[in-house]
């Protein structure tokens, strides 16, 4: 509604006396708001309420406001009594109702608009620390029945604004904190202090002057009942807007209040996921207000640097932030020796399980492309490619965990599950693959795949590919050169030919020499031959592209000699190579069988062989396939979800328009160092092999793993492979972005740069 500044001036005489000059109007949410300025340049503010306005909630926050003034006096706004004494007045304009109120203005600049030094934080701190004390022993039920959603108790009642988040990049971050505060912080909510809380300490509710100091704050009208840590957390959430350092911005805050109002251990535990909260329920609200009302710009002024913030919140490790936190208070930190963790390793497993790195790293939890370990680091991880659509994505923990809640069994029964996953996922593929065999790992899916070609063609022998890996089962080891050929390998068994490596950037082959040299040594085995296993892109060959010729030639022989073509998508199916959701795609080839796992439950246990019908058909001869766990009613409802993500967060696209941009900027640092072999690979399955130069091509294994182990310093995780173990390979979840490209980059010059200084 539009109000006439001389309908406010006659409001403003009628029920208070005031002889008004001035009249601005001033943004609002629930009211309508006007600056008002009387003929001796008094200041007052005026605030008119619809009808359908909460009045014993206004009430309530009169009534709050002169307990209040007792010990904040001039540091908080004051109601103004009527010419009839009331405090609250009922008024009606243009057939209208309103409840009317008037309140004295408070002089100021907002902190929003001034330099946020230390000093004026922690003074806004001990300012808020003052103010809860301030209100201890007051009471008013209105305050404790108040039941909405910016009272972060009840912050779950904002998921229900999460779909009109149009960008599902920003969606699922909110999502994943909504998950943080169910989880961690609703089962410890009944050990939190409450009292009564202003509730909105944002940085254009708080005045201050040129000295740091608080002036005052102002706008009590989402004061309620809750947790006294909440005020903490909702100011910490405005002052990390628009900030690098994000977590350095709200430390000398915590400091500040704890001064004044002491914090406790339990609070500071769960503060930076209710930081993280506020921030969700902002720019959920924001969502939902702009699709009511597009026009009012004020409603979602926080939305944008909120959604700054939480891109930054989320990398950051929150043992690192509750550390901070404590010390700033002088609590103790606790601390956790990993060496402890690797003694019991030690005395549990066998030595052959194997740690990455020369000093292990002991996680503790993780958030899409980030991992957190138990001494507050960040890792960035450009490594590890199971969990394709991020690390501990909330929609795969829902849907694991809502199907967990209601039915897990096997395919001996009928389940909607098993029918509406395979559905989806059979639609990835040629209309000629419609057979799904489900099981629990890659290795079991490899060990499936040749006994279903054994069975099918009534043969033994198996055509393998140089540096291949297929699994840990013993056949999964039998054709996996990477395995039998490497340590404590037994060598080939008598069933298995070996192909070479189509390498092309260490041999001046091309692929139809080597597809020629293949069909030849072949030829003199082709009735035995029951398979060819091939990967597109060899993983532990050190991402080595396979050349289309080559693998044509060589499905083409198979076939021709009664075999079938096996492709192994473990590590690159799913849309990781960009172009294409199969890598077998990019090569123009139709494969009879294809080998699934890994990424396929985004770290969930869940794997597959997908054949035709003759192949299936053929398997079933009188002895039954039973997987106990595979196909079950939880990994099929954690399968389609990482489908449904993929295709919501199109993240095969970014992995194609990602992985380009990380080859051109590794280009750049290859035009610069020497030690930069070849950049190869597609979307985000790379790899970049090192040399002792680019002339030579002679093969930097101790180079290669020194980076590795650098990076790891650097927190940016990365691994190393190949015959010489001289690749680095980043195969990091789709969800890698920009920004963590330029990161990577920026260390693995830094490395180049280190030692090419040292070596001068």
């Amino acid at each position: 509604m539009n109000f006439t500044k001389q309908e406010i001036k006659k409001l403003a005489a009628k029920y208070f006396g005031l002889n008004i000059e001035k009249v601005k109007k001033l943004d609002g949410y629930e009211s309508f708001n006007f600056l008002l300025e009387d003929e001796k340049a008094y200041k007052f503010v005026l605030k008119l309420y619809p009808e359908t306005a909460d009045h014993s909630l206004i009430d309530a926050e009169t009534a709050f406001l002169k307990h209040l003034s007792s010990e904040m006096s001039n540091s908080i706004p004051e109601s103004i009594p009527s010419k009839n004494g009331n405090f609250l007045e009922q008024t009606i304009v243009n057939s209208e109702s309103f409840t009317i109120r008037l309140l004295n203005f408070l002089e100021g600049k907002f902190l929003a608009e001034s330099e946020q030094k230390p000093k004026l934080i922690y003074n806004f701190g001990k300012f808020m620390g003052k103010l809860q004390n301030a209100g201890e022993g007051f009471e008013r039920l209105e305050y404790r029945a108040r039941n909405f959603n910016w009272d972060l108790f009840h912050n779950l009642e904002n998921k229900t604004f999460l779909a009109e988040i149009i960008d599902p990049g920003n969606r699922k971050i909110a999502e994943y904190f909504f998950q943080k505060f169910e989880y961690e912080i609703l089962p410890i909510w009944p050990k939190l202090r409450k009292g009564i809380i202003h509730n909105d300490p944002n940085d254009w509710n708080v005045l201050v002057d040129d000295k740091d100091q608080i002036k005052g704050i102002i706008d009590f009208g989402d004061a309620c009942h809750t947790a006294i840590i909440c005020d903490v957390a909702i100011a910490c959430a405005y002052l990390i807007f628009g900030k690098n350092e994000p977590l350095e911005s709200v430390v000398d805050f915590v400091k500040g209040f704890h001064s004044e109002k002491r914090l406790e251990e339990l609070e500071l535990d769960v503060l930076f996921n209710l930081i993280a909260n506020r921030l969700c329920a902002t720019v959920c609200n924001s969502a939902h207000s702009k699709k009511l009302n597009p026009e009012n710009e004020y409603i979602s002024i926080s939305e944008k640097p909120a959604w700054e913030a939480l891109k930054k919140w989320i990398s950051i490790n929150p043992i690192q932030a509750v550390n901070r936190f404590k010390k700033a208070c002088g609590l103790q930190v606790n601390t956790i020796e990993s060496n402890e963790l690797i003694k019991k390793r030690q005395a549990f497993f066998s030595p052959a399980l194997s740690m990455s790195y020369k000093t292990p790293i002991h996680l503790k939890s993780s958030a899409f492309q980030y991992f957190f370990d138990a001494k507050g680091h960040t890792y960035l991880d450009a490594y590890n490619n199971i969990p394709l659509v991020g690390h501990a994505h909330p929609k795969i923990v829902e849907a694991g965990r809502r199907q967990m809640a209601n039915l897990n069994t096997n395919t001996r029964y009928l389940y909607d599950s098993l029918f509406s996953y395979s559905e989806k996922l059979l639609a990835k593929f040629p209309p000629s693959l419609n057979k799904i065999f489900f099981v629990n790992s890659g290795s079991a899916a490899s060990d499936l795949a040749v006994r279903i070609a054994s069975n099918f063609t009534k043969r033994k022998k198996l055509a393998v590919m140089e540096h291949g890996y297929h699994g840990n089962t013993q056949i999964g080891i039998d054709i996996s050169s990477y395995k039998f050929d490497g340590n404590g390998g037994q060598g080939k068994a008598t069933n298995i030919i070996r192909l070479d490596m189509p390498d092309l950037y260490r041999s001046e082959l091309t692929g139809k020499d080597f597809a020629d040299a293949a069909i030849s040594k072949l030829s003199k085995e082709k009735k035995e031959i029951a398979a060819f296993f091939m990967e597109s892109i060899m993983g532990c060959g050190g991402q080595v592209p396979i050349p289309a010729d080559y693998a044509q030639s060589l499905f083409k022989y198979i076939r021709s000699i009664g075999g079938i073509c096996v492709c192994d998508e473990v590590q690159i199916g799913f849309g990781r190579v960009g172009t294409h959701f199969w890598a077998f795609e990019q090569l123009d080839l139709l494969p009879d069988m294809v080998i699934l796992g890994k990424p396929m439950g985004n770290g969930h246990p869940m794997a597959a062989v997908v054949c035709t019908e003759k192949l299936a058909d053929s398997f079933a001869n009188g002895m039954e396939f039973f997987s106990s766990f595979g196909g079950n009613p939880v990994s099929c409802a954690i399968g389609e979800a990482v489908l449904d993500v993929l295709e919501e967060e199109k993240l095969q696209k970014n992995a194609l328009e990602i992985g380009l941009y990380f080859m051109q900027e590794m280009e750049k640092l290859k035009r610069q160092h020497d030690q930069i072999g070849d950049i190869r690979g597609t979307g985000l399955f790379l790899g970049f092999e090192m040399v002792e130069n680019q002339i030579t091509r002679e093969p930097a294994t101790r180079l290669a793993n020194h980076i590795k182990n650098k990076m790891k310093e650097a927190f940016v995780l990365v691994g190393t492979d190949g015959p010489f173990n001289n690749v680095i390979k980043s195969k990091p979840p789709l969800c890698f972005n920009v920004q963590n490209v330029d990161h990577f980059i920026k260390v693995f010059g830094e490395i180049l740069r280190g030692l090419k200084a040292q070596k001068v």
